[in-house]
Formats: structure tokens, sequence, C-alpha cells
């Protein structure tokens, strides 16, 4: 890999400088003719990087990159994103892990990884995400942090909702934030979606029976 010295076969240590020439040579060990990275690309890069492609650190990586497609990166959201975290090579990379999920714990950068995820995943000629994928890319944001996220996962299980828009979206993240989980402080007359209200009203007779 780029980040080893040719003489001793050592890892350089992260001090040395970046390079954009190297950044682009590694850019070109995953890219395909058409100058992006698609997801055969994506795989390898995966698999050299040691992380599952469904794994948290890809959505912050995607998000840092400003990546506009689930399963690409074109070659200038590469370089670009790259650049501002400062990694040419495979183990820079891996050497900024815990900064990438640190930035899950920071209040105001997750609010802005939830809402970028929106989009990201979508197909782009859709406006909304369809259930399922709305479904796993809560699973993967909330899923760990959310106590009803078990429960609401179970309403959208059997609910008629076959899409979710984007003001169900981010309501979802304010609702996991403000809302207990015993919904007590629930306000039926407050601005939520009425998928919210609906899960809420669910919940209750689930609660009661």
């Amino acid at each position: 890999s780029y980040c080893r010295s040719q003489a001793s076969g050592k890892v350089i240590s992260g001090e040395e400088h970046f390079s954009s020439k190297k950044c682009l040579a590694w850019f070109y060990e995953y890219a395909g003719p058409d100058e992006v990275v698609g997801p055969e690309g994506m795989e390898k890069f995966c698999e050299d990087i040691g992380v599952e492609p469904e794994n948290i650190i890809m959505l912050v990586l995607a998000w840092k990159l400003e990546a506009e497609s689930m399963g690409f990166f074109t070659k200038e959201e590469w370089l670009k994103g790259m650049t501002s975290l400062q990694c040419d090579c495979t183990e820079k990379l891996q050497s900024k892990f815990d900064f990438l999920r640190s930035q899950l714990n920071d209040i105001s950068s997750f609010k802005n990884i939830y809402r970028y995820a929106f989009d990201f995943a979508r197909d782009k000629d859709q406006r909304s995400l369809d259930i399922d994928t709305a479904k796993s890319m809560l699973a993967l944001l909330l899923g760990r942090t959310w106590p009803l996220f078990p429960v609401f996962y179970q309403y959208l299980e059997q609910s008629k909702y076959r899409v979710m828009n984007k003001d169900q979206w981010y309501n979802v993240l304010e609702f996991s934030r403000t809302v207990h989980a015993d919904l007590s402080n629930y306000d039926e007359d407050g601005a939520w979606p009425v998928l919210l209200d609906e899960f809420v009203e669910w919940q209750k007779v689930r609660q009661a029976s």
C-alpha cells in the first residue's frame, strides 16, 4: 500500500505530509474507467480499510466526502474529501476512524449526518425514501441510541407506509431526542407528522393491552 516506505517496509507515521498525487493514485486503485469508484471498487476499498460496507463509518466518510450517491465516490468527491481529512492512503484513513466515529457523538454533526443520509440513500428520481431503505438507515443511525427504536421499527413493519418523506425523516430524529420513552411528554397538538401521531397512538394501545 502507498503508505509504506519502499526501503524499510515500515509504516510511515501519519506525520508525513499529505500528497494530492498520492491521493489520486490511491483513488485509481478503486475507480473504473469512468473515473468513479462504483460498487465493485467500493467493495475492495472497504476490504482494504477493514470496514464492512454497512458500517456507520462508511456513512460518516461519505458525508465527509459529500458523496451524492450511495455506493459511489467520484474523483472530485474523493479528492476534496480526502484532502480535508489529509488522507492519501489506507493507513492514514484508518488512523482517522476514531475521529470519524466521534462525529456521531457531536450533536450538531450527528444532525447533519442524519439529514445527509436521507438524500444520500434515496433513489435520485424519487423525492422520498422507500420504507425498507428508511428502516435500515434508521437502524444504522438511531438503532443503538434511541430506546424506542425497536418499537418504532416494529410499527413501520406493520404500517401502511411504503415511503418516508424528508419532513417525516427529520421529525423522527427530533422525536427521538425530545420525547420520553414512555411518551408521557408527547404533545398531540404539536406539529408532528401524522406518521408519528399514529405511531404514538399504536404504541399506547399496545401498552394498554
